[in-house]
């Protein structure tokens, strides 16, 4: 599906979608109990595929009226498959399940569409590998499909912790049902700390258990900085009241928030609704809104955000622990004066696409002038005139979306191809525009 955008003057109020993160762990804590109610669940591609997972584990998902989900779960003890596991798009609902996979005796195989079956897993495997777990790439690439044997006792295991936060989250969230429990030793520093400690809140409002420790073995309160995690085994899922809601969706904010730096009428605000606070290291958007000198106001206790529009200056962010941020902060870099230097992204690179390159692609088809560096995108704002083009959403929803914040500032008409991947994350995104 292709979509047009020129240039537009914005206000009223949107309500951000709910938190694809949250959702993705809360359906499988949902599913790692004897049985929850999750509220307020994404419902779009990617957490409809770890739906899938859990009921190909032995669980049930049920629709409780628009905005509910009954989940019967497998208690600790997933089933083996009656049949292939394919996760579609969705990187979280692989890495995740991957390592529920390990915890059923016998075999699993895990899979997906050409996108995913490219992406990096080999870590993960290596992990469960040295657990005793049969964990094998079929190409024998460290991509998928995957063949995963169990079942997983726990113990301990060293993993890297730049390629990606999901393999952590995914050891923390099996290694509780085990005997054993897990201790996971990283070899490399944590990038993406905050997905981990969404990871460490969701678990605790499931009543598990799991602790981030320094090199002493020491405990820490939050996931930056850590040399590793502890889980006990023998822990039991299960939410107070047997309820969880999901709060909004900090990534998908961005998007609302970037456009109204950039396109808001003026005298007018885009209001977004759904912001409550929460461990999302993604709301990192509202200073970087600001600093490029945008009017913010967020109502934390509402959970409000109001944003005017504003001549943004050009910033230097670290994404290293919020890679989902960069193709926002890119599309209001080339809007902005100034350079915008988007640091710490090569685990960008890994994402439904190589973000870092298909930004500063596309956006160089707009007018953009970009540098590109291994670990480092520049955007040059001074020497950027935006103008209408055809530009790829590469089948990536975070590159659709950012483009078309880029495109309410360009001079002309801009035609986004692959439009409908909105549907991964943020399904009433054109409408909400």
């Amino acid at each position: 599906m292709d979509v047009h955008i020129s240039p537009s003057a914005l206000g009223g109020t949107a309500r951000a979608p709910p938190s694809k993160s949250y959702t993705h762990r809360a359906i499988l804590a949902a599913g790692y109990s004897d049985g929850a109610t999750v509220y307020d669940p994404l419902d779009s591609a990617d957490p409809r595929a770890t739906q899938r997972a859990v009921e190909a584990f032995g669980g049930t998902v049920e629709h409780e009226g628009e905005d509910a989900l009954a989940i019967t779960g497998f208690d600790g003890i997933p089933d083996v498959p009656d049949t292939v596991i394919d996760c579609a798009n969705s990187g979280t609902t692989m890495r995740l399940v991957t390592a529920t996979a390990a915890l059923a005796d016998g075999g699993t195989v895990v899979t997906g569409d050409d996108s995913l079956r490219s992406r990096p897993q080999g870590p993960l495997l290596d992990a469960l590998a040295d657990l005793g777990v049969r964990a094998e790439s079929t190409r024998s690439n460290g991509q998928a499909p995957l063949v995963v044997a169990g079942p997983l006792a726990g113990g301990e295991v060293a993993i890297p912790g730049d390629v990606s936060s999901q393999y952590v989250t995914a050891l923390l969230m099996a290694g509780a049902v085990t005997g054993e429990g897990v201790e996971v030793e990283l070899t490399t520093p944590l990038k993406s700390a905050p997905y981990v400690d969404i990871t460490l809140e969701l678990l605790a409002d499931f009543g598990v258990e799991a602790t981030p420790v320094d090199e002493a073995g020491g405990p820490l309160d939050g996931a930056a900085g850590a040399a590793g995690f502890t889980v006990p085994g023998g822990q039991s899922y299960a939410p107070s009241d047997g309820t969880y809601a999901v709060p909004g969706d900090f990534s998908s904010i961005s998007y609302l928030l970037g456009a109204g730096a950039v396109a808001a009428a003026p005298g007018e605000t885009v209001r977004i609704e759904g912001a409550r606070p929460s461990a999302q290291g993604d709301a990192a958007i509202v200073e970087v809104v600001e600093e490029m000198g945008a009017t913010v106001d967020w109502d934390r206790e509402a959970g409000e955000i109001a944003v005017e529009r504003a001549d943004l200056s050009g910033v230097t962010v670290d994404v290293g622990d919020t890679p989902d941020l960069l193709p926002t902060i890119a599309a209001l870099g080339a809007v902005a004066d100034g350079d915008t230097r988007i640091e710490n992204c090569e685990h960008v690179r890994y994402k439904e696409t190589d973000r870092v390159s298909a930004m500063a692609e596309e956006l160089e088809k707009m007018g953009a002038e970009t540098t590109e560096e291994p670990d480092v995108l520049t955007i040059h704002g001074d020497q950027s005139d935006l103008k209408g083009a055809t530009v790829d959403g590469r089948h990536d929803h975070r590159i659709v979306m950012a483009l078309s914040v880029a495109a309410l500032a360009a001079e002309g008409t801009t035609t986004v191809r692959g439009a409908e991947h909105v549907d991964v994350s943020f399904p009433g995104f054109f409408d909400a525009m």
